[in-house]
C-alpha cells in the first residue's frame, strides 16, 4: 500500500439514487471535510425525497470482494457503516472489519428511512448486536434505534443515558444517543463507559432533513480519519451537521437533503445563508 497524503475513510452502506443519504451523503461529507472517500455498496435503493421504491442487495460475496479490493490496496484511517440490510451482509461486514483489523469504526445502525421504509430486516438486528457492536468504536443510534439496541424505552434524557449504558455493555466503546426525535434543542448523549457528555445545538426548523442520520456519523469518521480524538470528532460533526441543515435547500417534494458543501458554495440566488464554521 502507498501512503496517501490525505486522510482516507471508507463507507460501507447502501446507495441512495436521490443523492441525499447513504453512500452519496457519506462521500459528499468526506469530500467536504477534506478526506479521501471510498465505498462498499451493501444495497441499491430506488429512492427519492419522498420514498424508497425498491431495494436490491448484492450477494454477500460481492460485499466481501469490495472490502478486499479497498483494504488490500488503499486501506482506511476510519470506517463508517450504514444500511446493512440483512444478517448475511452484517456478518460479512463484521468479518471484513476483523480480517483487516479496521480502526475507528463508526456504526450508524440504520433501521428505517426518513420516509418510514424499513432498511434493516428483523433478523439482522440480532446480528448487529452480536457481531457488529463488539467491533465498534463509536455507534450513533437515534432514539428509536437506541430503544431497539438497548431493549428499553426512552422518554427523557435520563432514559437516553441508561440506554447508552446498555448499548455500551453490548460492546461499543463509545455510544452517541441522538436526541433529534425529542422536542426542543437537539441534545445528544455521549457515553464512553465512564463519562457522560451532553452535546446540544439549536433545533433547525426545516423539512430538509434527508440524510442527517448518515451525514453525522460520516462526519465523525472523517474527523477521526484526520486524527481528532473521539469527543472532538463527535462535537465537530455535530457543528458541521448544524451548518448543513441551516444552509440546506429544496431539491424534491419530500424531505430534501442537507447541504454538505455549505462551507464551499451556496445555491444561486441564496443570499441569507448562515455562516457556520
Amino acid at each position: 500500500m502507498v501512503q496517501s497524503p490525505v486522510p482516507k475513510a471508507l463507507t460501507i452502506a447502501g446507495s441512495d439514487s436521490g443523492g441525499g443519504a447513504g453512500i452519496q451523503a457519506d462521500l459528499k461529507t468526506f469530500a467536504a471535510l477534506g478526506v479521501y472517500g471510498m465505498s462498499v455498496i451493501t444495497a441499491l435503493t430506488a429512492q427519492n425525497t419522498r420514498e424508497v421504491l425498491a431495494v436490491v442487495e448484492p450477494p454477500p460475496e460481492m460485499v466481501r470482494a469490495q472490502i478486499d479490493a479497498v483494504m488490500s490496496d488503499i486501506d482506511a484511517d476510519a470506517v463508517k457503516t450504514g444500511m446493512l440490510s440483512s444478517a448475511e451482509i452484517v456478518a460479512e461486514v463484521a468479518a471484513g472489519i476483523e480480517r483487516y483489523d479496521m480502526r475507528n469504526v463508526v456504526v450508524d445502525p440504520v433501521m428505517v428511512a426518513k420516509s418510514g421504509d424499513r432498511l434493516l430486516r428483523e433478523d439482522a438486528v440480532d446480528a448487529v448486536i452480536e457481531l457488529l457492536l463488539p467491533l465498534t468504536f463509536i455507534v450513533t443510534p437515534n432514539i428509536p434505534e437506541a430503544e431497539v439496541l438497548s431493549g428499553r424505552g426512552i422518554q427523557t434524557e435520563a432514559d437516553m443515558i441508561e440506554a447508552a449504558r446498555a448499548i455500551h455493555a453490548r460492546g461499543a466503546r463509545i455510544v452517541v444517543v441522538k436526541g433529534g426525535h425529542r422536542e426542543g434543542d437537539a441534545v445528544d448523549i455521549v457515553f464512553d463507559g465512564t463519562n457522560v457528555e451532553r452535546l446540544s445545538s439549536p433545533r433547525v426548523e426545516t423539512r430538509n432533513t434527508h440524510g442527517t442520520g448518515c451525514t453525522f456519523p460520516a462526519a465523525i469518521a472523517a474527523r477521526l480519519a484526520a486524527g481528532r480524538e473521539a469527543l472532538e470528532a463527535i462535537s465537530d460533526a455535530k457543528t458541521y451537521l448544524y451548518g448543513a441543515l441551516v444552509n440546506s435547500y429544496e431539491v424534491g417534494a419530500g424531505h430534501s437533503p442537507v447541504h454538505h458543501f455549505y462551507q464551499l458554495w451556496r445555491p444561486l440566488g441564496v443570499t441569507n445563508a448562515t455562516e457556520v464554521k
